[in-house]
């Protein structure tokens, strides 16, 4: 077979190649919101497929998804009752049992959860899909997917309180209802929709994604290549704030120094609050989801995104005499709060703003 490989160009050398997910932005700088944002994400997507992974059915994904804004006009119309302003109300994208039994347990434990954290339960959606895309393997576990939604109370101080919040409620669902569900994105600002499946069947399964009432001026886009978990419907990328591609060498010890900070963790913001939310790390996440989990606590006790993201990941900093001296204060500080978490090819990132 005669194969024209690229050559050397620009940033561009083939001996640099490895397997690997594969990660995509798109983004209107402008701020407008369209359809044509999706459109474009999920045409990145469905260049990425190669960087995905399927098993021995070729149409059983190791994962695939999308990150939005959070499509407020469109919700307005699909939704059967009112929602608040955009910013007042938060919609969680639920992966639950298909059991009916068990599913009802579960939507009553987030709505009494809501109720505690006096946050109004506004109604429930059923997301629309297409279950004669995923191939057999990944049919067999696909859980009944519905968004719910919920308003900030009376005491809540600003959005980002309303985010605080809306993360203690998931804290708390999560720990009560262990591996029985996946709650892939529950915020004002951002949507998730993923799954175990290629990239070009995301568009496929989820209607949602065709409609051209949903538009957002941002996407993250993810296409996976399982390494370290086995391909399920919940480890699927964009987490809440990232989609990564390659494996965080030193996991294991992060998040035992995580679990074992705990009893330390103080926050004016959380107050109370912030032993709802414990351990930060979900068991059984990838390391991914182990470094979204933690990624998430930092950014909503006070920090800015890339704040946080430099004391996860700090740049190669000690003996740098090309490195301005506040930036390696920057990093020495941070270095005796949090250890790095080594071996992130790349992390695409956004709290939706």
């Amino acid at each position: 077979m005669n194969e024209q490989r690229p050559e050397a160009v620009g940033l561009y050398d083939p001996t640099f190649e490895h397997d690997a997910c594969g990660v995509g932005a798109v983004a209107d700088l402008s701020g407008a919101a369209s359809h044509a944002t999706v459109t474009k994400a999920l045409e990145v997507l469905d260049a990425l497929e190669h960087r995905g992974a399927s098993g021995a059915e070729i149409d059983t994904g190791d994962g695939a998804g999308i990150l939005l804004q959070v499509p407020d006009a469109f919700l307005r119309e699909v939704t059967d009752f009112e929602l608040p302003a955009a910013g007042g109300y938060a919609v969680g994208m639920c992966f639950l049992p298909k059991e009916p039994v068990r599913r009802r347990e579960l939507e009553k434990l987030i709505e009494r959860t809501a109720h505690c954290e006096d946050l109004e339960l506004l109604g429930w959606r059923d997301v629309p899909v297409d279950s004669s895309v995923p191939g057999p393997s990944a049919a067999a576990v696909e859980p009944l997917i519905r968004q719910v939604f919920v308003a900030a109370g009376d005491d809540l101080a600003d959005q980002d309180a309303f985010e605080r919040k809306v993360y203690v409620l998931r804290r708390i669902v999560e720990k009560h209802a262990g591996s029985d569900i996946a709650v892939p994105s529950f915020s004002t600002r951002t949507l998730v929709y993923k799954g175990m499946l290629t990239s070009p069947q995301l568009p496929q399964y989820f209607p949602d994604l065709r409609d051209p009432r949903i538009a957002t001026a941002l996407a993250l886009v993810h296409s996976r290549f399982s390494t370290n978990t086995f391909p399920s419907w919940e480890l699927a990328h964009p987490y809440r704030y990232i989609a990564h591609n390659g494996e965080i060498n030193t996991v294991r010890g992060n998040v035992n120094w995580m679990a074992a900070r705990e009893s330390q963790l103080q926050s004016e913001l959380f107050g109370d609050d912030l032993g709802k939310v414990t351990p930060v790390v979900t068991p059984g996440g990838s390391d991914s989801a182990n470094f979204d989990n933690v990624l998430e606590l930092l950014v909503l006790s006070g920090r800015s995104l890339p704040h946080a993201l430099m004391m996860m990941i700090p740049e190669a900093w000690e003996e740098r005499d090309d490195m301005p001296e506040d930036v390696r204060d920057f990093y020495a500080y941070h270095s005796c709060l949090l250890e790095p978490w080594d071996g992130p090819a790349a992390v695409a990132f956004t709290d939706g703003r």
